[in-house]
This record gives structure tokens, sequence and C-alpha cells, in this order.
């Protein structure tokens, strides 16, 4: 027992020891580190004055240190950014849903402005616009030089007024001019209706209102259908969903989850981390869902996808989505305005981050352009020839008039579907598959 306890004493005080002769060296680099970081504001304050005092042209203070910060934050990462006061009021209006503007979410790519997603029934989407397109120039004006912030700011303008984007798009020759005209955006976050006997939800973004607006929808939707019994399963379609609110995105997570982690966010330090939880209850009250996503869905769509696919709640269905696993938190400082800065990753239940991976579908499906039929009227005709066609064929003395009825109301319906896939393709297979599923159900 003495040795043991004299053992432990003796290696208490070597440790102490070391601890003693190695903390100078710590001290001094601190020392060090802390001197060159007044060196470098030093100097700033040094090029500042000679800005002030030598360049060309009269600068304006406030917006010489704005750009400066900017810039600062700028170098981290594509999403961190100083918000001016102006456009920080703008940003908190956009996440109640309704802002002025074209109604594309944007980024920063090799020096372009890349489209994440045009937002559903916005200028944008009637212009045309597509997810992946790069804006090359606005009115004119080169966007190579500009911070996104700027890009942005020249996209803004008064409501009614047009501008012209110039867009490059993967697989075209030369890029192309897009004139639009900016108009007030009323986002509605949810949109629900029924296609067959399957209830699709659409999500456009994730604001305030999007979780809200998927409980009532859902709930119409189901009660105007006679009940859930009525439903084969639910579609979630996050496809050009650019994201949002965390909160909302772990809300709409929960609504289809009973139990089980939902997304964890890991910062920096580990007291930063977070792990949210789903709690009972399910809306679509156990019926097959399929989420559909591809490359305009980010962020929080992906949170949610990502939640769904990990706990086998779902069928995800589409083309890999934008790969933005990255959480910002607005920060609000003394000027008025606030700075954008990432300050966690987020991880999905399996423990997985997609960020600049993206999450995978379980099923492959690229959206399908929309074509004319090349067959005629007579060659339809001749391919929809049957046994009931040809002369004095036997009549079916089998079916009921009843059983009949149904069954001409089955195939209207399969024709009904048949003729969706020319018009969104994704959307037809996630409805096959639900049907697949009920099949086999029942």
């Amino acid at each position: 027992m003495k040795k043991i306890l004299l053992g432990t004493i003796f290696g208490a005080v070597v440790g102490l020891g070391m601890a003693v002769q190695v903390s100078g060296p710590i001290v001094a680099q601190e020392n060090d580190r802390v001197k060159t970081t007044y060196e470098q504001l030093d100097l700033f304050g040094d090029i500042f004055e000679r800005i002030r005092s030598t360049y060309v042209e009269e600068v304006d203070d406030v917006q010489l240190i704005e750009a400066a910060i900017n810039g600062m934050l700028t170098s981290l990462d594509p999403h961190s950014s100083y918000l001016p006061p102006e456009d920080y009021g703008d940003m908190q209006t956009e996440t109640r849903g309704e802002f002025g503007g074209l109604g594309i979410e944007v980024t920063q790519e090799d020096g372009f402005v890349k489209i994440v997603s045009p937002m559903d029934d916005t200028p944008a989407d009637r212009a045309g616009l597509e997810s992946g397109d790069f804006v090359t120039h606005i009115d004119g004006e080169s966007v190579l030089g500009l911070t996104l912030d700027e890009a942005v700011d020249l996209m803004r303008g008064e409501v009614g007024e047009e501008i012209v984007l110039t867009i490059f798009r993967e697989g075209m020759d030369e890029p192309f001019d897009v004139t639009i005209v900016r108009d007030i955006i009323k986002l509605t976050a949810v949109k629900v209706r029924t296609e067959g006997r399957a209830v699709v939800v659409r999500i456009t973004s994730f604001t305030e209102k999007t979780y809200s607006n998927l409980v009532e929808g859902i709930a119409e939707e189901v009660e105007a259908n006679g009940g859930v019994d009525n439903i084969d399963g639910f579609v979630i379609d996050l496809r050009n969903n650019p994201g949002g609110l965390l909160s909302q995105a772990i809300s709409v997570s929960d609504a289809f989850l009973e139990a089980g982690e939902i997304v964890s966010t890991r910062g920096r330090d580990e007291a930063d981390s977070d792990r949210f939880n789903a709690q009972p209850g399910d809306l679509a009250e156990g019926k097959p869902i399929v989420v559909l996503i591809n490359g305009g869905s980010a962020s929080a769509s992906e949170i949610v996808a990502g939640a769904l696919q990990d706990h086998h709640r779902a069928i995800v269905v589409g083309t890999k989505s934008f790969g933005k696993g990255s959480v910002q938190t607005i920060m609000p400082i003394q000027d008025g305005g606030a700075m954008r800065l990432t300050t966690a990753r987020y991880y999905t239940p399996s423990g997985r981050s997609i960020q600049a991976l993206g999450v995978t579908p379980d099923i492959l499906v690229e959206q399908r352009p929309s074509v004319e039929d090349p067959e005629d009227e007579e060659g339809q005709a001749r391919t929809r020839r049957s046994e009931a066609d040809l002369r004095g064929s036997l009549n079916n003395d089998s079916l009921t008039d009843e059983e009949r009825e149904q069954l001409e109301e089955e195939r209207a319906e399969q024709e009904e579907v048949a003729a969706r896939r020319d018009d969104d393709y994704q959307l037809a297979y996630g409805l096959d598959i639900l049907r697949g599923l009920n099949v086999l159900g029942n």
C-alpha cells in the first residue's frame, strides 16, 4: 500500500515538474501569437489610412470597413457573410415567407453566381431558370470579381422592373439572356394535393410557417379523401427546395417519425454540439412515404430526406441533392446588421455528413424531358386494338355491372398516371412505388 501511495506522489511531483518546465515555451508561443495578431491589426489600420488619404477618389469610411468585414467572413466559406442593416431586415422578411425579388436561391462557385434552385411559381421559375445554371452577367455587367452579396444587390430592385440575366447552362454551347420582371415573392411553404390515391406534399421552403402549413394541409387532404384508409401513401416533394430554418426541418422530420434521432450538429467545441430527437406521433399514420429530391434540394431539405432515409421511413427517389451540410448562425451586431457565420456541421441519424456529398437517393431517377408522341393517330389506334375490337368476339359474362364500372375506373386512373410520366417523370415514378407497395400490402 505504501509503495503504491509513494509511487503516486512521486508521479505527481514529476508531473508537476514537467508542467512547470513545459509551460514556459507554451506561454512564449501564446505571447508571440498575440503579438502577431496586434501587428496585423496595426497593418490593417495603416492600409485603411493610406486608402483614405491617397486613393484616386474619395472613399466612404463605413463602406470601406463593411467591405473589409465582409471580405474577412467570405474568405471562410461560401455561406458566411456580413449583413448590413438593410440586408438583415430583408432576410428576416424572407424567413416569414414574403419578399420582393426574382425567386432564386443562389451561391457562388468559380467566381460566378450559381443557382441552387428557383422557387415555385416565382418570376425565376416562370422564366425557365434551372438548378445548376450559372449567372455570368447581370444587366450586361460581369459578376466576376463581385462578392455574392454584391451580385445579389445587383439583382434586387423595384417590383415591376426588368432585369436581364446572362445564363450559362451545362450542355449548351453558348450563354443566353433571360429577361425577368421583379415581383413580390409570396411563398406558400407547403402545398398539399391528391394524385390518384396518394397525397402529394410539396414543400417549397422552410420558413416560420412550414410546419403549421404541413399539419393543416395534410389534415384537410386526408379528410377530403374520407380518411387515411383511403390513401395509398404520401409523396413529400423536396425538389428545388433550397432550405431555410433548421428548427422547421426538425419539426417536419418529427412529423413523420415516432422516435429516434433526427439530426445532430457538431461545432468546434463539444459544448456547441446538439442532438435532436423525434417525439411520438406520425402524420402519415404509418402509411408508406416517398421523398423526391434533386440537385436543387439543399440544407434543411437534406436534413428531412436524410432523417427519413436513415430511419427507413421513406424511399428517397430522384437525383443527388446539393450537399450543404453546414449550419449558419445569424448573430446581430451593434450597427443594426448581422453576421452570418458557419458554426457547425450537421449529421444524419446514422452519423453521416452530407457536406459536399449530398443525399444519395435510394432509387436514382432522372427527370425526363417532355417529348411529343411520334405516333400518328392511326398508329396509336393500331397499338390499342385488342380482342374486344375483333368482329364477332365473345362477350365477358363474368363481370357484374358494378365490377365492370370499377375496372373502367382503375383503367382510367392508370392512363392518368401514364400520361403524368411525360409531364413529371420523377413524381410519376414515386406514385408508382406507392401504388406497388399498396398492392403488396393488400
